[in-house]
């Protein structure tokens, strides 16, 4: 919990997620499960998990819907919880964040236009190319972009679905 909560503190503050918290995770991830599942079922454990957490996250970065630090949080995740429960809180994550997207789009008064560019992605898509090359606003580094801190969404998602898990497994 310090791992993402740090993260989302770091990602609202100052939109990065510094190295030092996630290469932390990844280790602490490590060494709690090979401790805790005694040698080497705990460490493919992590190892699975942060396997899943970089390489499914590493495709949205290569869309360019991510940040690296993104990246690198969700391999920490999946380090420390494994990979059964990193597509747990990835769906609870993808949800959450949707929802938020949602009401920073109609504060922001972009519904119109997020609309569109939605139609814009899907096209895009269909014929095989990126829709950030033709739209610059699509690129979530690009400054034009409408920015979320998906550190913050990825706490909220990890610490959500702890809680139900811990919740329904009592």
């Amino acid at each position: 919990m310090a791992v993402v909560l740090g993260a989302a503190v770091y990602d609202v503050r100052y939109r990065r997620i510094p190295n030092w918290l996630s290469v932390g995770g990844v280790v602490l991830g490590f060494a709690l499960n090979t401790f805790l599942y005694q040698g080497w079922p705990g460490f493919r454990h992590s190892l699975i998990g942060f396997a899943v957490g970089f390489f499914g996250y590493l495709a949205l970065y290569m869309l360019r819907a991510m940040g690296a630090g993104d990246v690198k949080l969700m391999a920490a995740v999946g380090a420390v919880v494994g990979w059964p429960n990193w597509f747990g809180i990835f769906i609870v994550t993808a949800i959450i964040g949707g929802i938020m997207a949602v009401i920073l789009v109609a504060v922001r008064k972009r519904v119109k236009s997020t609309f569109w560019n939605v139609g814009y992605i899907i096209n895009e898509m269909k014929s095989g190319r990126p829709a950030y090359v033709g739209k610059e606003e699509l690129d979530v580094h690009h400054p034009k972009a409408l920015g979320l801190p998906h550190g913050a969404v990825i706490a909220v998602g990890t610490l959500f679905y702890l809680a139900l898990a811990a919740h329904y497994a009592g």
